[in-house]
């Protein structure tokens, strides 16, 4: 059976996922003080980092608007069913817009099958969970068994974030100057992860960027004991060498059976700044 995946620009997707599934994938938008972009269609990671060099501040994200998914979804062949995955209501008020677009498309459409689930995770968690119905696609489940298993899987995924720098956080206000400058001059390294609610929270603070990382490998196991059968994503801001690095350390420690790893769109760039990490894995249950 035909299923066509989507997300949105909150989702990291590595190539070789994109490219087996025709993943659709509707943009956010980043808006500067002269200018509006999508992200991945008009602002790629290069226009990014120049348009922040150039101005100094950075963007404000915006959701796409129920109309742009109901444009989206409307692309997609009537009789095939659509499975959205959207980055977490916690943070953005794009699943509510996915799912008032959907609505609108049923209003004119009734009888479309489409589904959109709220993965309370960003970036790389959400291709973690295109991943996962990847598979059950390639296994033939059906469309109802392969939504009530990804919404399973939501509750199962564990997002953990560190951040190298915190330069973005105060340059978008989300971090007291002072407070900010006191902290970089101490080194400290801000460890997070998604909550339950699918919001991000600080774990830990921890001064020295060997000691954060160390940290930030050894805490899986606090999470997940059984990975042979599992996979990790991984997503890195500008930072390839180092994510290479924590992702080699990371499969030596705890052996995943499987990895990817992808840089990070303008959108989580954003957040994370220059250096950021982000993995995903499922715990165990």
């Amino acid at each position: 059976m035909a299923i066509q995946l989507m997300t949105d620009g909150g989702a990291d997707i590595p190539q070789r996922l994109q490219e087996e599934m025709h993943i659709s994938i509707v943009p956010l938008y980043l808006n500067f003080e002269d200018a509006q972009f999508k992200t991945g269609v008009t602002m790629d990671l290069q226009r990014y980092y120049r348009k922040i060099k150039e101005t100094n501040t950075l963007p404000r994200s915006a959701a796409p608007s129920p109309n742009d998914f109901y444009e989206a979804l409307k692309q997609v062949d009537p009789s095939t069913p659509i499975l959205m995955l959207s980055l977490s209501n916690g943070l953005s008020s794009t699943y509510e817009n996915a799912v008032a677009g959907k609505n609108m498309l049923l209003q004119e459409e009734p009888d479309r099958t489409i589904e959109v689930i709220n993965t309370k995770t960003a970036s790389c968690g959400i291709a973690l969970l295109m991943h996962e119905a990847i598979v059950k696609i390639n296994e033939n489940y059906s469309f109802t068994e392969l939504v009530n298993h990804i919404q399973e899987r939501v509750e199962q995924t564990t997002t953990l974030f560190i951040l190298k720098t915190l330069e973005n956080l105060i340059l978008g206000g989300r971090l007291d100057k002072i407070k900010g400058t006191l902290a970089k001059t101490l080194h400290i390294k801000l460890l997070m992860r998604g909550s339950e609610e699918g919001t991000i929270e600080v774990t830990e603070k921890i001064r020295g960027d060997k000691k954060s990382i160390r940290r930030f490998v050894d805490q899986i196991g606090e999470y997940t004991k059984n990975v042979e059968d599992k996979v990790i994503t991984m997503t890195h801001c500008n930072a390839e060498s180092r994510a290479k690095k924590v992702i080699s350390d990371i499969r030596e420690k705890h052996p995943f059976k499987d990895a990817f790893l992808s840089e990070t769109g303008p959108l989580i760039s954003n957040y994370g700044g220059d250096g950021a990490m982000v993995i995903s894995f499922f715990r165990d249950k």
